[in-house]
């Protein structure tokens, strides 16, 4: 891994980690060399010299090239005879998909440690909104050098991260920093950053729309913001004048959109060998409850109904739901609530599965959350709350709750949510 940086090389310090990023909180997080980088970790022998991983016959294409490889010319999406033309010392390789897809997870799950809201462009890219992050882990830089640091400590990779008021910046931003960098655009300097950008730079200029502008004279995007709409209509159509116009003034009002709404959050785990001893089961179900406490808080929902499924080893299946008093993310309250579901049932059989699972959700934030009688005003929430941030920091795995320490790892598999 290349020695990581805080603004783009020989590039302008008022887009570096240090820059104002108070009206900044839209990520990019861009992986470097990303196929690459997965067979570099997995054979370090390869490390410093040219790689190119794509198709190896002879009507391949390369999916990613290293830097050393790049500097002979070699880009994605070239086919893979040329690369071997420019660079024929490179060592090339197929794409191990299996691999790559294990390791976008795992990087995906440090996103989500940070906030719910993650967008994912591909394997290897994301955009990230991380202005409800901010109060546990800090401003929008010292998030994104804690996701950096994250990927390279437990992932042995390296990423590139734009911090932007909007997500198109954002990304400029992460292509600006690579190789494993870091660039804030502050919000008072979104067009100094962009007007000095080739048009190319914008989304939506391809070659042939590129060749179209520069005969029109324009080259540059404060070229593209200060020309009269009507020129641009004339040569691109009335759509991608509007689309041009106003990313070049640095206007983008999309928001982060994780991939779906949830309306219930569940996890269950599948035993390796079917079970009846009751510890063995509390202690799933104490894991499961966490599994999905944490996913509630990240996501800044409560829940009012708490549900079990059990699955017998002889394939029959039970479920069991209990209404609150009032909406939780409580792990405490989750586990205690599903137990007694469980408990209630007296089973004698072997299990084969256990699942928990909150449904009835609304925004934490704009629900009213009534104490029980006689419980204390900071509690079991407050707790929850400080090992998610120290979660979202070290990695999950490095806080548990005590009765889960040393425990080892159920085979477990998230159910996808309920539409």
């Amino acid at each position: 891994m290349g020695r990581s940086h805080s603004v783009p090389r020989g590039g302008d310090p008022r887009f570096g980690a240090d820059a104002d990023d108070s009206g900044s909180p839209i990520l990019h997080v861009d992986m470097d060399a990303f196929f690459v980088a997965v067979e570099v970790r997995r054979r370090p022998d390869l490390r410093g010299r040219p790689v190119v991983v794509g198709g190896i016959g002879p009507r391949g294409v390369v999916s990613s090239a290293s830097y050393e490889a790049r500097v002979f010319g070699v880009r994605s999406a070239m086919p893979t005879m040329r690369a071997r033309a420019l660079c024929p010392s490179a060592v090339f390789l197929p794409p191990d998909f299996p691999r790559v897809a294990a390791a976008s997870r795992a990087v995906m799950e440090i996103f989500r440690d940070v906030t719910p809201l993650v967008e994912p462009l591909s394997l290897d890219e994301a955009f990230l909104d991380v202005a409800g992050a901010r109060k546990l882990l800090g401003r929008p830089a010292e998030i994104a050098r804690l996701i950096r640091a994250r990927v390279a400590e437990q992932e042995g990779l390296t990423c590139s991260v734009g911090v932007a008021p909007t997500k198109f910046v954002a990304k400029l931003g992460s292509s600006r920093a690579k190789p494993d960098g870091l660039l804030v655009v502050p919000t008072d300097r979104v067009l100094d950053f962009l007007h000095p950008l080739p048009v190319e730079a914008l989304w939506g200029v391809g070659e042939r729309a590129a060749e179209t502008l520069r005969r029109l004279g324009l080259r540059t995007v404060r070229d593209i913001a200060e020309a009269p709409v009507g020129m641009l209509r004339g040569s691109l159509g009335d759509a991608a004048a509007a689309h041009l116009h106003e990313l070049a003034w640095g206007r983008d009002p999309r928001r982060v959109s994780p991939e779906h709404a949830e309306k219930s959050i569940g996890a269950e785990v599948t035993f390796d060998t079917d079970l009846a001893e009751p510890e063995t089961i509390r202690r799933a179900l104490l894991a499961l409850a966490e599994k999905v406490g944490v996913r509630l808080r990240r996501a800044g929902q409560v829940g009012r109904t708490v549900s079990v499924k059990v699955r017998f080893a002889d394939f029959r299946t039970i479920n069991r739901s209990r209404t609150l008093g009032g909406p939780t993310d409580v792990t405490r309250e989750i586990f205690d609530t599903a137990w007694a579901l469980f408990d209630a049932l007296g089973p004698g059989d072997r299990i084969r599965l256990i699942g928990v699972r909150v449904e009835g959700l609304s925004h934490g934030d704009q629900t009213p959350r009534q104490l029980a009688l006689g419980a204390p005003e900071h509690g079991w929430r407050e707790a929850e709350a400080a090992a998610d941030a120290a979660a979202a920091r070290f990695g999950r795995s490095m806080v548990r709750p005590a009765s889960l320490l040393g425990h080892r790892d159920l085979r477990q598999t998230e159910n996808q949510p309920r539409p």
